[in-house]
């Protein structure tokens, strides 16, 4: 069993800069700083992505006001293209990877074709949006998919619609997803370009729902490399999805989580990152690559913790060892303890005084 793989972390930026790109450029900064692998943003048309009579969500009619309708609420939290690539610029300024999710063809194109990402993130909201997995996988790009809401058909259904924009081997509709899904080119596709992010698509997510378990369920049912998607309170559960087999966890974070806006409430503090990423890092670290043996750091210790047959008394050399003049101490530098029944009944080679570590 090969070493694990650092576990990627993507500080979720989302529209916690409440459309600002100067908070958008301060939240790369914070995401640097705390040592996180990827900052990520939210890229979208609020014409294209939600109607004049979409509704709120239930946790987005406490955080913002409840009178303003969804659009309207999308539309002051929207980046354009200058706004993007300014981000884009500024990342790599602080060697931190720009990611973002698109929610709309428009959006994807902008990414994919004039900023050239080099990868993309599917919200879970988009796991049902076929045209939107099909251009995505047409675009050749690793994709990394989030799977809140959704069950293992559903899933099933989204990873054919992904093999089929990847592959380009068949017209896309329902019975060609499903042939793609499972073709050899599909999954060969599927292995090299997409993870799967387990998610509860809750603001926050109550400790009993989040379900880090089902990790290994996708892992075991597709395949694919795992990883978390955490809207839960803190960072505890974040750290813990890495020991139950995360390969990349995904946070939401904010400057000020008194600040207005949708997201913010659910959202880790600066500082609060930074706790998250140590956390990960030291978990990440200890996985280890599975295979029981003695650690290098251990040798010392075991020559001090562990036994040796040693004379329990003076012993002449030829004398018979017996239970008598035979027994187990500390330090475990001389002969395997698991020998003292082979040596009762043989002789001495030599003369021992008490405490002598046994040496035939």
């Amino acid at each position: 069993m090969s070493a694990a793989r650092p576990v990627l972390i993507i500080a979720e930026a989302g529209v916690n800069h409440n459309g600002s790109l100067a908070r958008a450029i301060d939240m790369v900064d914070v995401a640097a700083a705390a040592g996180a692998d990827i900052v990520k943003f939210q890229t979208f048309n609020s014409g294209a992505l939600a109607t004049k009579a979409a509704p709120k969500a239930a946790y987005q009619k406490v955080t913002t006001d409840a009178a303003q309708s969804q659009l309207d609420m999308l539309k002051a939290l929207e980046l354009d293209e200058a706004a993007h690539m300014a981000l884009m610029a500024h990342c790599a300024v602080r060697k931190i990877g720009f990611l973002s999710t698109p929610f709309d063809l428009a959006s994807l194109d902008l990414l994919v074709k004039r900023l050239k990402v080099s990868s993309l993130k599917i919200g879970s909201g988009e796991l049902t949006n076929a045209p939107l997995l099909f251009a995505a996988a047409q675009s050749g790009l690793d994709i990394i998919l989030s799977t809140g809401m959704a069950n293992l058909e559903e899933i099933e259904k989204a990873l054919g619609v992904l093999a089929a924009g990847y592959t380009g081997a068949m017209a896309p509709d329902i019975e060609n997803f499903a042939k793609a899904f499972q073709s050899k080119a599909g999954q060969d596709a599927l292995k090299r370009h997409v993870t799967l992010l387990h998610c509860t698509s809750a603001y926050p997510t109550p400790d009993e729902d989040v379900n880090l378990s089902a990790m290994q369920t996708l892992s075991a049912r597709f395949g694919l490399p795992v990883g978390f998607s955490d809207h839960s309170v803190g960072t505890v559960l974040s750290v813990a999805s890495v020991a139950a087999g995360a390969t990349v966890v995904e946070k939401h974070f904010t400057l000020d989580r008194a600040l207005p806006g949708p997201d913010h409430k659910a959202s880790l503090e600066p500082d609060e990152l930074k706790e998250l990423v140590v956390g990960v890092r030291r978990v990440s670290a200890a996985m280890g690559d599975g295979v029981k043996v003695p650690r290098g750091i251990e040798k010392a210790t075991a020559e001090v913790a562990r036994k040796s047959l040693v004379a329990a008394c003076s012993i002449a050399a030829g004398e018979v060892f017996t239970e008598e003049n035979l027994t187990v101490k500390r330090p475990g530098t001389g002969l395997d303890p698991v020998l003292y029944w082979s040596l009762l009944g043989t002789h001495a080679a030599r003369a021992y005084e008490p405490d002598d570590l046994i040496h035939q």
